[in-house]
Formats: structure tokens, sequence, C-alpha cells
């Protein structure tokens, strides 16, 4: 599964604004004393994670930008700041994740994408990252908390449609949706790691139109997909909730988790 660039580029500021500060603070701590350091980003699209993390690591850093989407790493930045050297390199996570984090590793990054994957492949990665005892940071997985201000009648059977749909497969099996994040702790924690995680929310006031419109389409498209909520009962919530947006009189706060599990007795 791939996003256009136009709708990474509109998340971004929200993205950065939502991720947890005690662990991006935890990475940063974790890394203080390491002269350089070697960081492979999952699925990393046009490079947020890149633009947002190597700023607060102080290291020599070499990133390397893996995604499927050619058009996305084309988009990555190759320069950051004189520390950072960054790499792009094609590959299908849904096949071939073993090979992404093959030679110099010392952390793994992803964003946005652990409740796009299946429970098989969640442990695919856990046993992978495992194996080498590295440190994993994942942000801005999806954990099913939707809340909707003014509210509206027919919020709740639109947010359970969206809920079924995150579990719909994504290129990677049936998706562990809502439920990721927590799958993900439990299974580090289980791998004897120490894991801090945190709620990193979106949340988008009445200012953000683009972004609240963009959001409330892609949801009312995913509940005309999976099924459960009448056509028409779909169209009158989005007719209902765009006029929200274009009044001003909207917000959404859309739950996510992030976390940094990391093996004990090192770094």
């Amino acid at each position: 599964m791939s996003f256009s660039a136009e709708w990474l580029a509109l998340r971004e500021p929200y993205d950065r604004r939502a991720r947890n500060a005690v662990v991006m603070d935890a990475v940063a701590k974790a890394f203080s004393d390491t002269p350089s350091l070697g960081i492979v980003d999952l699925a990393c699209g046009t490079g947020s994670n890149l633009r947002t993390l190597s700023p607060r690591i102080k290291a020599r850093q070499s990133w390397r930008m893996v995604d499927n989407d050619l058009s996305l790493l084309a988009r990555v930045p190759q320069t950051i700041a004189p520390h950072v050297t960054v790499t792009t390199a094609p590959v299908d996570l849904a096949h071939d994740l073993e090979a992404a984090l093959d030679g110099a590793v010392d952390l793994v990054t992803t964003s946005a994408l652990l409740d796009l994957v299946s429970g098989e492949w969640l442990e695919r990665l856990a046993v992978e990252v495992g194996a080498r005892r590295l440190p994993l940071y994942a942000v801005l997985s999806y954990d099913g908390r939707i809340e909707l201000t003014p509210t509206d009648a027919a919020d709740a059977d639109v947010i359970a449609a969206v809920n079924a749909h995150q579990r719909t497969d994504k290129g990677f099996g049936p998706a562990l949706g809502p439920a990721a994040a927590h799958t993900a702790v439990a299974r580090f924690e289980a791998l004897g790691y120490s894991v801090v995680h945190g709620e990193a929310d979106w949340l988008f006031g009445p200012a953000d139109r683009d972004i609240q419109v963009e959001t409330l389409s892609g949801w009312a498209a995913a509940a005309r997909e999976v099924g459960g909520v009448a056509l028409t009962d779909v169209i009158g919530w989005l007719t209902r909730r765009r006029d929200l947006v274009t009044a001003g009189r909207s917000t959404i706060r859309v739950g996510h988790v992030d976390l940094l599990a990391r093996p004990t007795g090192t770094r």
C-alpha cells in the first residue's frame, strides 16, 4: 500500500505536532553518547522521520530510506545537515523485510506503518529486529480512537466502519489496525525489550480545514468500501461534517501511539 506525496505533505505538520515528546526524548537520550549510527527507516515515504528525528540526534547519522514507491523515494531529501548522509533503497517490505535490515544498522524507525501490517508481518519484524538486538522507534500507529466535535448521530457507525476497514488487507495480510500498537508493545516486551510508549494524537482545530476535509473524505470512502453503513447515511454524514468544517465549528482528535522498544542491557 502506498500514499500520495500530496497527502503525506498535508499530514506531515500534524504528524510532527502529534509526536510523543517523551518517546522522542528517549530516542535522543539513547544515542546521546554515540558518535555515529546507522538508521533504517521502513516505509519512509518522502522522509518525514528523517526530517523530524535527525535534528534531535547529535551523532553522525547514516540514513537508509526504504520504500517500495519510487516516486516517493525520489522526493526524499538527499541533504539535511553536514553530519547526516542519506541513501534510498527500493524494497518491497511485504516480501523482503529481512533484506531491508541487513548491513550496519543501529536503529530501525518507521512511521504510520504498524497499523497497516498483519500480525504475521509484525512477528517477522519482531523476530528480525530482536535477532539483531536493534531498537525500534515506531510512531503514529493508529489506535482506533476518534473524537469528533460537535457530535453527529452517525459518528459511531462511521467510526466502527472505519475501524473495520483498518483491519482489511493493506498488502501485508489482514491488518492489525487499531490493535497494532498494543500488539507491538506486548510482543517486544515478550522479547525482553524495554518499551516506552505514549499517545501521539492528531489534533485538528477549526482552522485546519484542508486536513479535516481530506480525513473525513477518506473515512467516508472507507465506510462505503467496507459496508455496514447505508450509502445515503454515509453521504449525509459527510455532508454534515463538511458543513461544520466550512463553518469553522469542527474539531477532530485521532488517536495514535508512539513507541521506542530497546533491548535491555544495551545503550
